[in-house]
């Protein structure tokens, strides 16, 4: 498996990953999905937006950016994705350590998670084995797709 940058051929993969991880409704904080056109511009607007690809297949990606600006643009956020059929195979890790990475190469200085879900638990023992700090917990930061509240757990490691 290699991680890189994407390529235009790799969008209707990355949309198709992307799309399935808004409509579980349970990570992301996005409810629309995106489109050949939408998910174009999206992916193309980020700072960085790094791929999983597993024999020609691409199974993940991340995106990087920008967490704020002016004073505060040296804090970076990232949003991970990866393909349900081949969850638990440890690509998350490998985006996450390639993002941090790209994170380091483009000036950044802290990679911050604004909105982890609490029980999200997998995501949250990968960012704790790889060193990330939790901040703190905001008590119902997440609508659940089915409308009940979460927890969020937000969480920074400096690059």
């Amino acid at each position: 498996m290699i991680i890189r940058k994407f390529e235009d051929k790799d969008l209707p993969s990355m949309i198709s990953i992307w799309n399935e991880i808004v409509e579980e409704g349970i990570a992301f904080p996005q409810e629309d999905t995106l489109n050949e056109d939408t998910g174009k511009a999206f992916f193309e607007s980020q700072s960085y937006t790094g791929v999983a690809e597993d024999d020609g297949r691409i199974v993940g990606l991340y995106i990087l950016h920008p967490n704020n600006v002016g004073r505060c643009g040296h804090i970076c956020n990232a949003s991970y994705a990866v393909d349900s059929k081949v969850r638990g195979l440890h690509i998350g890790e490998k985006l996450v350590l390639d993002c941090m990475a790209q994170g380091a190469k483009l000036g950044y200085k802290v990679l911050q998670f604004n909105a982890v879900v609490e029980s999200n638990t997998h995501a949250r023992h990968l960012y704790e084995r790889l060193g990330f700090v939790q901040l703190g917990t905001i008590p119902g930061g997440f609508r659940m797709k089915d409308g009940h509240y979460e927890n969020i757990c937000p969480y920074y490691h400096t690059l």
